[in-house]
Parts: C-alpha cells; structure tokens; sequence
C-alpha cells in the first residue's frame, strides 16, 4: 500500500468525540405531521371558517339550526388542511429518506492499525483519511501524505481546481496555509493523499454554513400575504352584509309585515325572540357563505396536482407553495457552473493554422483530423481504458486532458505509440512533449500558444499537406475571437525533430497542427430557457466566481446581455465598494456578478427582498445554501450538495435551466386557477347576498333558506373549486409580467366580472321572484297563491339560481371570448361541473322538506335551463366591451 498509518484507536476515538464531538452536521427540524396540520390551521380563511363552523354547531346544540347545516363547512375545512398536510409531509418525508442515504457516504480510514470504512458521520477530530479520485472530502482537515487537485465549486464557486500539497513537518494544523488545507464537500479529481481531520460536525466550514442555513428568515410567500389581505376583506364584506341581512330582515319583519313597531311590540315575547334568533342565524349563515371555503381545499389540490406533473418534468417541489411563489418571480439570481454551464471543461472550436474554424471534430478534413487524433491520444499522461468505445475511462488526466480526449474519442480506442521520450507539462515551461515511434519517429507538442508558436516554422492543411508559416494574422485574428468568448487556447504541433533529454526545451521546427478553444459549455438549453425567463419578466442575474471577462462572455453567449444597454457586469470588490442604496438602484440593470463571494449572494437576495421583489435563487454548492435558503424561492440542483437541496423549496433533478422555467410556468397556472376561482366565487357570494337581502323588501322572508344557502356553498364552493384545480399550464402565461408581491389578488378586469355578473344574476333573480311570467310559467298547473304552486315557483327559483351558477364556471375559467378554451386539458372541469348539474337535478327532485323543493317537469327545467344560461352572452357582451375599451388582457402573440 502506498499509505499506511496506524489511526487512533477505539479509546482515542471515544476521547476526541467526547472533546470535539462527531461529525454530524445539525440538520432542519423536521416537522412532524400534526406540526404541519397545526401551521395550515392558522391560515386566516381557515380561522374565520372555525369560527362559523363552532357557532353553526353551537345553534344546533341550541335548536335553532340542523345538523347538516355545519356538514358543509366542516368537510371544506378537513380536506382542505389534510389534502395540503399530507402532500407536503409525505414529499418531505421522501426527501428526508434521500438526506439519509447521503449520511450513509462510506469514508476510508486508518484506525487501529489498518484502513476500514466507516460512515462519514463516524469521523472524530485526528482521524487520518485516505483520499482518491472521485471521493468527497469528508470533514476539515490538512494533507500529511502525498498530494492532489481538489474541485472546489461547491464551496467557493471556483470552475479551476485547486492543488493541495503535503502540510510540512512540526507546521500547526491550525496555522497551515490554504495550499494544505481540505474543506469538506470539496472532491478529488486528480492525485492520492491521507488527510487529517481538524474539525468535524458543525466546527467545520460546511457547518458553519448550516447554522446560517438554519437561521434564515422566512416571509409569508407571495399567495400567502395576499390571501392573508383577501381574507381580512372578505371577512368585513361579510361581517357588513351580515349586519345589513340582520336589519333588513327585521326591518322586513317589523314594518312591512308587522304593521310597524306599534303592532309588532303586541305580539308574544316568544315570536319576537324567534326573529330575532332567526335573523341572527341568518346573518351567520350569510357570513360562511360569504368566506370562500372552497379555496384552501382548492389551492391544496391544485398544488398537489401540479407537484405530480413537476416531478414528471423532473423537478421535485419539497415546500408545496414554492410552487405558488416560483410564478411571482421578478428577480433571480442564479450560478453558472452546473447551472447554466455543463460543469466541465470541453473543446468548443478547433482553428487550422490558417485560421479556418471548426466547431467539431467531425467537420475537420480526414486527413488533419486524423493528425489531431493521433497527436492527442499520444500526447498524454492519462491511462486510457477504451474497452468500451463510446465511453472510455480516463484515469490521471487533468480537466484539461480529459476535455481534449473526449473531444477526439474515437480515436481513444486505437492502440498507442510506442513512447520514446516525454517532457511534462508544467507552469514554467508551459508544454508538454511526447516522443513516439510508429510509422515514423515523430515529437507531439502541445502547450500554451505563445509558447508553441514560437518554434512553429510550418502548417498543416486540411488535406495534410505541410506549408510554410509565413502569416499569423488570421490565426490571430480568429484566436482573438475565442479569447472573447472566454475560451482557454491551446496549440498542437508535431515534428521530426527529437526530444533533447538534457534540456528538455522545445523542440525546433514545429509543423502547427491547429488550436483548441475549451471553456465550460453553455447547456444546450440555457439559452432558450433564460429567453422564456426573460419574456416572463423575469430579470435573471448570474453570480459566478469566475473571472470577470470569462463572465461577461458566458453572459453574453447565454442572453443576459440582450435587450438591455445598461447591463451592468461587475465583480465582487466593485459591487462591495457600493452602500446599499446605491446596489438598489443598479439593481434593475444588474446582469452579472464576477468573482463573487457567498456574502455577495446573501447580500444581494437581502437588497432585492427590501426592494419588495420576489426573489429566487439557484444553487448547487455548500457556498449557495444560505442565499437560496433566504430567497423567496430556491432552486437546488439535483447534482448539487446534500446541504443545498435542504435549503431549497424546488430540487431542479436533471440541473436543467429550462425545467426551472417550467416550475415557473406551473406557478402561473397555479395563481391563474386561484384568480378564476375567486371570480367565480364571489360572483356567487356576492349575488346571494344580494338575493336574500333585496328579497326582503320585495315580501320574500327567506327567498333562499337558510339550508338552501349552506347547500348551495358546498357544491358551489368546495366542488366547483376542484374543476378549477386542473386547469391547463397554457404557454402565454410565460408571455405575461410576473405579478407584484404588493399587488391585490382581485384585479380590475376579475372585479369587472364579480360585480357585473353578481349583479346581474342578483337582477335576474329578484325579476324572476316579482315577475308574473315566471309566476305563470312554475306554477306547476296549481291555482295562483296556493301552497302548491308557491312550492313549485320557489323551486324553480332555487334550480335557476344554483344553474345560473354553473353556467357562469364557463365565463370564470377563461379570461377571452373562446370559452372552450383547452376545456377538455382540465379533466376535473368536464366531470365535475356535469356531475354538479346531475345532482342538482337529483337533490331538487328529492330534497323535500330539507331543501324546501319539489320535483319540476322537464318542460320547467327547459325553461330554467334556458333563463340561467343567459349570464353566458352577457358576459361575452361584457368581455368585448371590455376588450374594445381596455384591451384584451389574453396575450396570445
């Protein structure tokens, strides 16, 4: 074995995790199930809805109300928080089983005399690890034994690995430079060593990072805050109009059927009470009708539908309401490595030496891509394993070794030169040289450029031909080119002339092969998807610890650059000499942040929340986690660090920019779904309320009963608010502005819809109640002003309010005059608004006493049928008013 040491025993082991503790890192609470029960019980329509639901059940206990009375109410309030409860608790329990299996990470270490595994839990303060290829470190710890190169992104966001050397003989732990240090989560991709452990658990860098993480301020989430006002309105809308049906039906009672005050105060003392607590209960009832109960059940559906259609599209959404919050993004600061890069190093652009570009190696002519392949796969230090062709194993090349082989792959599964000499690369002499013996001895180079070019005396061309040297400019010119975008540049060359093994110095008289241009690669779908970002009016941000030119390239390629002259690329030291104020008037321009540290990215979530944005953030690394922690919404990515996706509300599973903007998209249609509802909702709120106290002054007591009105809140409000739970994810929403947090959820052209067609329905339903026609037309062939056809005329009334209802569903789920609109896209529209009207017919023919109905003949419900669909043109009268004087809020360019 390369190493060996003998570690701490089992008793020393035992004293430094009583001193120093474990290596455990402090986790979020979980909360439990009833936990999650007890924070949805608290959402403001939820407390008015057990308020109304103890005193309904308290008038029953009295005698003054049924017991069905509170059924209604109390079935919206348990499937409201259970269905929300238990979407959230059993995604979070999944997600608790994924954090687990990562504590399960099994580390190499010496103790009692020989290397074991353990779980990366178990490590103490002193331990010695061995490190290889591919392991994460997995504690704080210095390097005593040989040495390595150490990806480090997830914590500084730094795409260059990091060299690590051997700490020195008697040099502190505690004082050893950064040169000797390991993090935790940073991961080794190069060399061998045995580190000792210096700090475990939550002293470590990691750590500290999660009590940060753990400390973060939650706000109440765009939906949230403006359900939280909605509430508070709709609460006094119904606190008012129950006092006004209180007085009115009084009023009613005591002058225009009682004769006055004079002859109502003769009647018994028992009478009174009785219409007092009559209208009392109706007032109650008036306020339960007026709370939409339907909308927490409806919003905990339509969040738990579009959770299982996220996770198709691989996005897996642990807070149910990041959803809700994802669509009301205004700002969001994102990573580029693994984010909208690929994370690793690739070859983008090969240049001949007469400066023709090619952006692939199956484009090169045959017979100079075969010089390429040749000079590549002879000219390395790696061992190459290519027993499978199409992915061969590449073990000792270094990020840049490894993006050239990838980049001529098929020439990886040939068989190797014969080797005869080889110069290493190293930073001084800025080459590396391999000597081989094949059809003929022949010398690759490859190396930095200016170094390569200035031994180059000759060319190759397509055709393998050699030509004289004579003209650099347009290799220049077009290296000039790629250096723009941010490319790393390196020249191959080949030649006759042998390695000198005294000096080992660049060999004389190089034929120039071409140049390659690497960088860390665009995903193929970041462009596009931060295009749909930005036509959503979402201002995107990348934050980067790359180099300022490589990020105002990566900026460029990717579209952050587009559409604003006054995008500003700054670096971290720049962004720290401004105040805060002056960050918050730059932020509207801001498009990306260089060099920049995890404070930057804390800093600018804090400034852009104070500005009142939404604001979202991506992340893969340990360094991320708080920032996307504090953001309105975070956005780990699946490959990104354990700590991470615990910071977030939505893990981005395939690291996909574009499956970002498709929680973006659900978001929208989430928010969409609330808006049709409430439209809907309150239209009929609004309207019955209206009904029952206009009706009293037309000499109707109780033109819909008490019961009546509870009826009509369950199917209207809780069954009528699933249909709207599975509305289409329509593509124009991402063609829409992001809605402000501070704006109302009710919008002028919703409030034109309610009021109007509330109105409208209120003024057909006291014309039908005064009207002789309507009289006529439901007396079900009994003699005017009997109990008979009285029963018959308030039944038809009662079928043509609740169908008036139905039929305004189609006006509420599309905002345009195409009211078919994707209507068979929501499944739960076309079965249950049919399945309301069957049981509407049912519960009418057969509700009886309870109800206060009789059965109609079809001839009668042709004719309610009839009147109730009328609110369909006239709102289609109101929308092309609306759209000739306003516009058409429908964007469908």
């Amino acid at each position: 074995m390369k190493f060996n040491y003998p570690g701490l025993t089992d008793q020393e082991v035992e004293r430094s995790r009583a001193q120093h503790g474990s290596n455990a890192v402090a986790a979020q609470k979980v909360e439990t199930f009833w936990d999650k029960l007890l924070d949805n019980l608290r959402d403001p329509i939820i407390v008015i809805l057990i308020v109304a639901l103890a005193i309904t059940v308290l008038l029953t206990f009295l005698g003054y109300a049924k017991w069905y009375e509170s059924v209604g109410i109390a079935f919206a309030v348990v499937i409201a928080t259970v269905v929300a409860t238990w979407s959230e608790y059993s995604n979070e329990q999944s997600f608790q089983r994924l954090l687990e299996e990562a504590s399960l990470i099994q580390v190499k270490v010496f103790r009692n005399g020989h290397l074991t595994e353990i779980p990366i839990n178990d490590l103490v303060v002193g331990d010695h690890i061995l490190l290889q290829p591919g392991d994460t470190v997995p504690t704080d710890g210095v390097v005593i034994a040989g040495h390595a190169e150490v990806d480090e992104a997830a914590l500084t966001g730094e795409s260059e690995p990091v060299k690590k050397h051997q700490l020195p003989a008697g040099t502190n732990d505690e004082t050893a430079p950064e040169g000797h240090r390991l993090w935790r989560a940073g991961l080794l991709i190069d060399g061998e060593c045995v580190m000792r452990a210096t700090a475990v658990g939550d002293r470590t860098r990691y750590g500290q990072t999660m009590k940060e993480l753990l400390s973060a301020e939650d706000r109440l989430s765009p939906l949230q805050h403006k359900l939280t006002v909605l509430g508070g309105h709709i609460a006094t809308f119904g606190y008012v109009g129950a006092t006004f049906i209180f007085v009115a039906f009084m009023f009613n009672t005591i002058f225009l059927q009682g004769g006055g005050l004079e002859g109502y105060w003769v009647q018994p003392s028992g009478a009174i009470v009785k219409d007092v607590v009559t209208a009392a209960i109706l007032a109650i009832i008036v306020i339960v009708v007026a709370v939409p109960e339907g909308l927490p059940m409806m919003i905990a559906m339509v969040l738990a539908i579009n959770m299982k259609k996220l996770l198709s599209e691989k996005v897996l959404v642990r807070k149910l309401l990041g959803i809700e919050t994802a669509g009301s993004l205004n700002l969001l600061f994102t990573d580029k490595t693994g984010t909208l890069t690929q994370g690793k190093l690739a070859v983008s652009a090969f240049l001949s030496g007469d400066g023709e570009r090619f952006e692939s190696l199956e484009a090169i002519p045959q017979a100079l891509r075969d010089t390429v392949g040749f000079a590549l796969r002879n000219n390395t230090s790696a061992v190459i394993d290519a027993s499978d062709p199409s992915a061969p194993k590449l073990v000792g090349a270094d990020r840049t070794e490894q993006a050239l082989l990838r980049f001529v792959t098929p020439y990886l599964a040939q068989e190797g030169a014969e080797v005869v000499d080889h110069i290493p690369f190293n930073s001084s002499r800025k080459f590396s040289a391999t000597q081989v013996k094949a059809e003929q001895e022949l010398t690759l180079v490859k190396g930095a450029p200016e170094v390569v070019f200035r031994n180059c005396t000759h060319r190759l061309d397509g055709e393998g031909k050699v030509h004289e040297l004579s003209d650099l400019a347009p290799l220049q010119a077009a290296m000039d080119e790629l250096s723009a975008r941010a490319m790393r540049l390196l020249a191959v060359a080949v030649t006759a002339t042998p390695i000198d093994p005294e000096t080992n110095a660049l060999p004389e008289s190089l034929t120039l092969v071409g140049v390659f241009g690497m960088r860390d690669e665009l995903r193929p779908t970041s462009y596009p998807s931060v295009k749909v970002a930005k036509q959503a009016g979402i201002q995107v941000v990348m934050i980067t610890g790359d180099a300022k030119e490589t990020a105002q390239a990566i900026a460029k390629d990717v579209g952050l650059l587009e559409d604003d002259p006054q995008a500003i690329v700054m670096t971290s030291s720049e962004l720290a000499a401004l105040s805060d104020e002056e960050v918050k008037r730059i932020l509207p321009h801001l498009a990306v942040v260089a060099r920049a540290f995890p404070t930057d990215k804390s800093r600018l979530v804090k400034l852009a929340k104070a500005l009142n944005l939404v604001v979202g953030m991506t992340g893969d690394g340990v360094n991320d986690a708080p920032a996307v922690k504090n953001a309105d919404v975070g956005f780990a990515m699946g490959s990104g660090t354990e700590m991470t996706k615990e910071a977030g509300d939505i893990v981005i599973l395939d690291d996909n920019f574009s499956s970002l903007t498709k929680a973006v998209l659900y978001g929208r249609t989430l928010f969409k779904s609330i808006r049709k509802f409430l439209v809907f909702q309150l239209t009929v709120n609004i309207s019955a309320i209206l009904v029952v106290f206009l009706g009293q002054f037309f000499g109707f007591d109780l033109p819909l009963t008490m019961t009546q009105l509870l009826w009509l809140n369950i199917i209207m409000d809780t069954l009528a608010g699933l249909a709207f739970a599975g509305e289409a994810a329509l593509e124009r929403y991402m063609r829409e502005p992001p809605i402000r947090r501070d704006a109302p959820l009710i919008n002028a052209d919703m409030w034109s819809s309610i009021l109007i067609n509330g109105g409208l329905i209120a003024a057909l339903s006291i014309l039908f109640l005064t009207s002789d026609l309507t009289r006529d037309w439901f007396d079900g062939g009994h003699a005017a002003g009997t109990p008979e056809a009285e029963a018959k005329f308030l039944t038809a009334f009662f079928a043509f309010f609740v169908f008036i209802q139905v039929f305004n569903t189609f006006n509420a789920r599309t905002q345009g005059l195409n009211l078919a609109e994707h209507l068979l896209d929501n499944r739960l529209f076309s079965i249950i608004i049919p399945s309301i009207m069957a049981i509407q017919v049912f519960f009418i023919t057969f509700g009886g006493e309870i109800l206060r109905t009789v059965g109609l003949s079809p001839d009668e419900w042709i004719k309610v049928l009839a009147l109730a669909i009328l609110i369909v043109p006239a709102d289609l009268i109101r929308k092309a008013v609306r759209n000739r004087l306003f516009g058409n809020p429908v964007r469908l360019g």
